[in-house]
């Protein structure tokens, strides 16, 4: 379940809330055509583009991850004020998770052997923005009040336990079987979370 708006939230406050949420809505497309445009060319082009297992299926997670935070920033309507280090806390938070879909989808692969010779040259950076963007998630959230954090329970620290684990552990492994197993548990731990706490709006 979700927080519901609050009823005594005014006018001013709601119409700061959803000129944020322009904004987070135009950096979240941003993420979500990068990454949409990535997949095309897998089609387009699978000779010159070879599918490689974990990092298609890290793109399925955060393709999830781009929906479920367009999703649950809806509880920013209960922000008590907006002021300007707020509204760039957020714009940063999304702007990690753009940094992220370019990096699981660069502007061309001519200096590596597809994407599974990318992927394991970049791992440290992919599993440092992920870590960034658990710990920016956990600032969020507390930034949305004691009641909605408390309201999370386990699912919501589970994820953020298993994300962070393998944010420190992945950059340290190179094994195939490994990053795809840690993007299968990711995308399970998020779909628990989101159907557990976050099925509804409000």
């Amino acid at each position: 379940m979700s927080v519901a708006p609050d009823i005594s939230v005014s006018v001013s406050q709601m119409e700061g809330f959803y000129h944020v949420r322009i904004i987070i809505g135009l950096v979240t497309g941003l993420s979500v055509t990068r990454v949409l445009s990535g997949l095309s060319k897998m089609v387009q082009h699978p000779g010159r583009e070879p599918v490689y297992l974990p990092h298609l299926i890290w793109t399925f997670f955060l393709l999830l991850y781009v929906t479920h935070f367009w999703w649950f920033e809806f509880a920013l309507i209960n922000a008590p004020q907006w002021q300007f280090q707020t509204f760039g806390f957020i714009i940063l938070y999304a702007a990690l998770i753009y940094f992220l879909s370019s990096l699981l989808y660069p502007d061309n692969l001519n200096e590596y052997d597809g994407y599974a010779a990318y992927f394991q040259s970049r791992r440290g950076w992919f599993y440092g923005l992920l870590g960034a963007i658990v710990v920016m998630d956990m600032a969020d959230t507390a930034m949305k009040g004691a009641a909605h954090l408390a309201s999370l329970g386990v699912p919501y620290y589970g994820r953020q336990a298993l994300l962070l684990l393998m944010a420190a552990s992945g950059p340290f492994i190179s094994r195939e079987r490994v990053h795809t197993a840690f993007a299968v548990i990711a995308i399970s731990a998020e779909l628990w979370l989101i159907f557990s706490r976050f099925r509804f709006l409000f």
